[in-house]
């Protein structure tokens, strides 16, 4: 798979895909921010009381396990330094990986945070190189540019070309192409729960019928796929057969929901502290829906007490919001009906459902908000704000200015300055 004739295959009518995908995204995130972190053994937690959600190779090399408690993982793993995620950072970083593979084909599908399909068909005639040098090309040029390492995968669908970016990172150059001729050799060494959308629950159903690979499954007919797996497992059948049945697409899908929560530092009973916590998750929530051009319809709170009870609370809306000010009142409204004072809250967060494009969204006629467009103006200008000075550069709700500002922790017997 890695030889130098299978990347001089030109694309001979055929679509191709590449998958990029960004190394421990979390981690290298981290790296570049502060490069004294790199040759480290890092993971990054999900909060001071949560858990590992993203290891560096040195990490891995310890045996610091994915989703390990924060607690756990500083006692068996000391050597290991600690870093709390910082997702309104890693979103920024790729959307600048996201720019440069934009940059060279006009087809991206985002696919998450870290990864991205990008439609490869005719750009070897275009650049004048073969697909490893393209691939190559952009591999440098992210990590020059962004300082962010990623491993590609190309072939002639969405599936296989995950599969050859998995096997990718196993290779010095972190590059492979799955083709006409490595297709098989790729299917014959992939163990039937490797493959994309099919994991472990459903890899032992398969295995039940004696399909240990993915070389395996295409064996079998498609009367039989179509009878135990339906549309889904014929789709992925025809994808590891190298037909794209899924093609890349440019258009975004609605979420289902977006949300925001965090653990607190410390536990924490006061009101005022929760409303400007909460203030915090709105606007984070809210900006995420100006930036999809929705409104949602529905919002709800989440309340995490100290021993782990969750309550959950939400409201369907007279009229789609996207505006802070305008979605905090009724927040707050919600929270003083679930708040108690004499109990102590590890978290707080807040759940926007049902969305509408903007514009699709039709007015009623007895829609009473006068400051609409001053509100629809002032939400986009806190945006430009956060984009051009940082994040909560500009701070809605209630602040409490006795209450202290942290940000960040490493847990390490050593200190990273």
């Amino acid at each position: 798979m890695s030889s130098d004739k299978t990347y001089h295959l030109s694309s001979n009518g055929k679509n191709y895909i590449a998958l990029i995908d960004c190394d421990s995204f979390f981690v290298s995130c981290e790296r570049k921010l502060n490069p004294e972190l790199k040759g480290l053994p890092v993971s990054v937690v999900s909060g001071e009381r949560g858990c590992v959600i993203a290891r560096s190779r040195e990490a891995k090399a310890l045996g610091v396990p994915m989703g390990i408690p924060l607690f756990q993982a500083v006692e068996k793993f000391p050597e290991c330094l600690y870093i709390p995620a910082n997702h309104y950072a890693y979103t920024i970083i790729s959307h600048s990986v996201m720019d440069i593979l934009k940059s060279y084909s006009p087809n991206v599908q985002v696919y998450s945070i870290d990864e991205a399909f990008v439609d490869f068909t005719g750009l070897t005639r275009l650049y004048k190189k073969n697909f490893f040098k393209l691939a190559l090309e952009i591999q440098e040029k992210i990590a020059n540019e962004v300082d962010i390492p990623v491993t590609i995968g190309v072939s002639t669908s969405k599936t296989l070309a995950k599969l050859a970016s998995d096997k990718a990172k196993n290779t010095n150059n972190r590059i492979a192409f799955a083709g006409h001729l490595t297709r098989i050799e790729l299917l014959k060494r992939t163990e039937i729960d490797e493959v994309w959308g099919i994991g472990r629950r459903l890899g032992v159903k398969l295995r039940g019928y004696g399909i240990k690979t993915a070389y395996d499954f295409i064996q079998r007919d498609d009367a039989w796929v179509q009878k135990r797996f339906g549309k889904n497992g014929l789709t992925t059948k025809s994808e590891l057969l190298g037909i794209m049945v899924s093609p890349i697409t440019n258009e975004i899908e609605l979420p289902k929901s977006i949300s925001d929560t965090k653990s607190f530092l410390e536990f924490s009973s006061d009101l005022n502290f929760l409303r400007n916590e909460l203030s915090i998750h709105i606007h984070s929530c809210c900006k995420r829906l100006r930036k999809i051009d929705c409104k949602c319809n529905t919002i709800g709170v989440i309340l995490k007490t100290k021993d782990f009870k969750t309550y959950y609370e939400k409201i369907n809306l007279e009229s789609p919001l996207d505006f802070e000010f305008d979605i905090s009142k009724i927040a707050f409204e919600i929270l003083d009906k679930m708040y108690n004072p004499q109990i102590l809250y590890r978290s707080i967060g807040i759940v926007f459902e049902d969305f509408n494009k903007n514009s699709e969204t039709q007015l009623t006629l007895f829609e009473q908000n006068p400051n609409k467009e001053k509100n629809e103006k002032l939400g986009k200008s806190l945006d430009i704000l956060e984009q051009k000075f940082g994040r909560n550069i500009v701070r809605t709700g209630f602040i409490d200015k006795n209450v202290p500002f942290k940000q960040g922790f490493l847990t390490s017997p050593q200190d990273v300055n």
